[in-house]
């Protein structure tokens, strides 16, 4: 397992949850994804990305003025139901 550093301090919304898509689509199952953001519209879209995505986001924390998430990288995407 690998872990990839992601550093968006400085960019505003929706700028963070672009890259974290574009990053997450470069990494392997199973490795890791450390974003470091400090628009604080992040912790919401970046967790409703990961929703979407069917990935997990380990750890959350805020550091000053960064707000850090560490992403992993799920096996497979969730399967969207047809409604």
């Amino acid at each position: 397992m690998t872990t990839t550093k992601l550093d968006l301090t400085g960019l505003k919304c929706p700028l963070p949850a672009l890259k974290t898509r574009k990053a997450l689509k470069t990494i392997t199952p199973g490795d890791f994804l450390e974003v470091h953001c400090t628009d604080p519209l992040s912790v919401i879209d970046i967790p409703n990305l990961i929703r979407e995505t069917g990935d997990k986001v380990e750890i959350t924390e805020r550091v000053e003025t960064r707000i850090v998430f560490l992403i992993e990288k799920a096996n497979r995407p969730i399967e969207k139901a047809n409604v």
